[in-house]
């Protein structure tokens, strides 16, 4: 299995504002240049795409080839689940709309504190098991967005976990927040085989402030910046897959040049990334990477991504761009709209403190 995942949480679209308009014969032509390349691992979620994204694999992928010729990984929606006794129906749910008859990976997603104790206190762990013993999912794990001490708490309290999901990259590496480096280390404490999620973070990593990305240009003119990220997942120890949400047929291509043999980083490169994680720190003031988990719990409707990256663009380019911003309001909720009820916290995984910063962006709304 080649170490490289196609993550459908970014799917090409349609309308860049519509996550349910799926181009659906952009993701055929993806698939297929992923498959003819030798990759096979697929990674989706319930949420995904408006609840769309696994129905979009079983049309591209799953009614397009033979079941033993992909790795099909999927999540049961935490987020969702109000008791033990939905785990069943959101299960069965998943393997109607997917197709697949069995999940080769099937994960808890978004273990945190929060989120681990109920899924805990309700069975999920156990239910996964069972499935597990059933056939129905060949390896069990979770994805996970806390500290290192929440991660060893939940491994030492389920050995039984094949593998964990954890977000690494080289910005997040020493980041007090996002503990990249601490949680993967926790990871290996365990034996645990690793998925790396957000390798690119959200694309911040690919497209870098102008500083940035003329170093690296000055050093290896033909290295795509993503190169350096997708690089640093897949050479770590213990990581098996490397996943990345690719949104067009030209992204798919560049990756999976990149990682059909990807070369580990070497000394000086391990150097220019530590230059480009400080620019990109001084740059960037809303660390988001548009995953949208926070759009799911929002009362009032609020792009909350699509603002957040407006407003880095303007951090970083002094321009904020009126028409993109009447585009991403337009039948939904402005910034100043925020009523702080505090929902999109408990969702993000990057912990931002969202309401203060839909007073950044509320700042500069017509």
């Amino acid at each position: 299995m080649k170490k490289f995942g196609f993550g459908a949480m970014r799917l090409p679209l349609i309308d860049s504002q519509d996550k349910s308009s799926i181009d659906m014969e952009e993701l055929k032509k993806m698939v297929d240049e992923f498959m003819a390349a030798g990759f096979t691992y697929f990674d989706t979620a319930f949420p995904y795409h408006e609840q769309l994204s696994e129905n979009a694999l079983k049309e591209a992928l799953v009614d397009r080839y033979d079941r033993d010729s992909y790795i099909f990984a999927d999540k049961m929606p935490t987020v969702l689940v109000k008791s033990g006794d939905e785990y069943p129906m959101y299960f069965n749910k998943q393997l109607e709309k997917t197709g697949v008859g069995y999940f080769d990976y099937y994960l808890m997603h978004n273990m945190g504190r929060d989120r681990y104790f109920n899924t805990d206190k309700w069975g999920g762990f156990d239910f996964a098991r069972r499935m597990k013993e059933e056939g129905k999912i060949k390896k069990f794990g979770f994805s996970f967005h806390d500290d290192a001490e929440m991660l060893d708490q939940i491994l030492t309290e389920h050995p039984e976990v094949d593998f964990v999901q954890l977000q690494i990259n080289y910005l997040d590496w020493n980041n007090k927040i996002i503990q990249s480096r601490a949680c993967y280390e926790t990871a290996r404490k365990y034996n645990k085989p690793i998925v790396v999620m957000e390798p690119v973070k959200g694309g911040t990593l690919a497209s870098l402030p102008k500083e940035a990305a003329s170093l690296l240009y000055e050093y290896a003119p033909d290295v795509l910046p993503v190169s350096y990220a997708l690089r640093f997942a897949a050479s770590l120890p213990g990581v098996f897959m490397v996943l990345s949400g690719m949104s067009s047929l030209e992204q798919v291509k560049d990756n999976i040049r990149i990682m059909d043999n990807p070369a580990p980083l070497n000394e000086g490169e391990k150097e220019l990334l530590s230059k480009i994680v400080d620019i990109i720190n001084s740059k960037t003031v809303i660390p988001c990477t548009s995953c949208g988990y926070c759009m799911e719990v929002c009362p009032k409707n609020i792009n909350i991504p699509g603002l957040f990256g407006l407003y880095n663009n303007y951090c970083i380019n002094n321009n904020f761009s009126n028409m993109y911003h009447g585009r991403l309001v337009m039948g939904r909720g402005r910034a100043s709209d925020c009523i702080k009820c505090h929902r999109c916290e408990k969702n993000c995984p990057q912990h931002i403190k969202i309401p203060d910063n839909l007073e950044l962006v509320a700042a500069h709304e017509k």
